[in-house]
């Protein structure tokens, strides 16, 4: 078999969940078929990115891409002429004739059996009547995001345009969805959410894995007494709001019963408002694009994911779990997994968190290591990349012999 794997961006560095999802997916799709990696690049991208791309693609194809940079007089004059159009901004910004046409002349000459385009703004890009079977790999309902966004806005302006943005993306997705011949989520929540919303009628679930083997506690590190750990990308929105609120809500309410409770905030790239938290709470610590975050999760007296915007499945609760660690969620972060561990509303007054407290030998401490140990056992047995890239490339070879409802 034969496939064109569809991108905005190269993998490497692989430092957020959607880069993970998708290098291990390639990883199990090329021990039975021959890929051919087509992507943007704006030219951010590290020095080795292209070479590394050799560990999860058979050729590599690059349209240089331009966006606006954030930030600059180009980019809110985009964000202005976006106003007139009926497309998202996050969709808009990734329009390329340029890869529209590598599109096709990689079908064309490269006898493709399969075209996956991954997530939901490749799509934009993807040209009508190829005349071969194509999968569109939705690693969110993109937007369910955006309507969460409206909901936890802060002022009338941004609600407003928040509202906006997500009526576009939810016309823009739902026409996308409808046009491929099979639809991959990374939950069942997800593909109901599919059907229902879009009335998507073909469409499967692909759990969400992690790396058991790299994900494993060293057992030379003792967690801290009081440290609670984040981990995400914290350039990212929902990242951005789920840290600002649990500083500004819930680490009070830890701290009336856990005075040294500290946060540290792991993960690239820090907007300044994050960089902000730690400057202005004394006990919260941002480290911005480390090396290895096993160091982090192994010291931790317990794993946070305090997010109230968000799609998809988190990556980041099944490598917790995979390194023994006990996890407390809003019921958003850790929607579409197979957890039944959930935080309480902060409206309770005393957070789950308080009940994981580590350091000295207490019940508390005996509770977060059962309920650590159990999770690493789920995790390992069910959710290895291993069994997950075996379900995705069964379900890539059966639409492209058109063998799937």
């Amino acid at each position: 078999m034969r496939i064109l794997w569809l991108k905005t961006e190269l993998l490497h560095p692989l430092d957020k969940g959607g880069k993970i999802r998708t290098y291990h997916m390639l990883r199990g799709l090329r021990e039975r078929a021959h890929v051919t990696y087509l992507t943007l690049a704006d030219g951010s991208a590290v020095q080795d990115a292209r070479r590394s791309a050799s560990e999860y693609c058979d050729e590599l194809h690059v349209v240089p891409f331009s966006p606006p940079v954030k930030g600059t007089a180009a980019y809110y004059a985009a964000l202005l002429g976006n106003l007139a159009s009926r497309l998202p901004y996050a969709v808009a910004r990734y329009r390329s004739p340029a890869m529209s046409a590598a599109i096709t002349h990689a079908v064309r000459d490269r006898e493709i059996d399969l075209v996956v385009c991954d997530f939901l703004v490749s799509a934009i890009n993807f040209p009508a009547d190829l005349g071969v079977p194509a999968v569109l790999f939705q690693h969110n309902v993109e937007a369910a995001i955006w309507a969460r966004h409206v909901q936890v806005a802060r002022s009338s302006m941004m609600r407003a345009y928040m509202a906006e943005q997500w009526r576009r993306m939810r016309a823009f997705e739902q026409r996308q969805c409808q046009r491929f011949d099979h639809v991959i989520a990374v939950s069942e929540a997800d593909s109901d959410a599919f059907r229902v919303e879009y009335g998507v009628t073909r469409v499967s679930a692909i759990p969400t894995g992690v790396d058991v083997d790299f994900f494993r506690p060293s057992a030379t590190t003792k967690p801290a007494s009081a440290e609670i750990i984040f981990v995400g990308s914290m350039d990212w929105l929902p990242n951005i709001d789920a840290v600002a609120w649990f500083v500004t809500d819930i680490l009070p309410l830890v701290r009336r019963q856990i005075s040294d409770a500290s946060l540290t905030i792991v993960g690239r790239d820090p907007a300044p408002t994050v960089r902000e938290l730690a400057a202005r709470v004394p006990g919260v610590a941002v480290t911005g694009t480390v090396p290895d975050v096993r160091p982090y999760l192994e010291r931790a007296a317990l794993v946070v994911v305090p997010l109230r915007v968000g799609g998809g499945t988190r990556l980041k609760i099944f490598e917790a779990m995979a390194m023994e660690k006990a996890v407390v969620s809003t019921q958003i972060g850790a929607e579409g997994l197979p957890v039944k561990k959930r935080g309480r509303a902060p409206a309770s007054g005393r957070p789950s968190v308080v009940r994981f407290r580590g350091g000295r030998p207490s019940a508390e401490r005996r509770d977060a290591r059962r309920l650590g140990q159990a999770a690493a056992a789920r995790v390992r047995r069910d959710f290895g990349w291993a069994a997950v890239t075996k379900q995705f490339t069964a379900l890539c070879e059966r639409v492209a012999r058109a063998d799937c409802p």
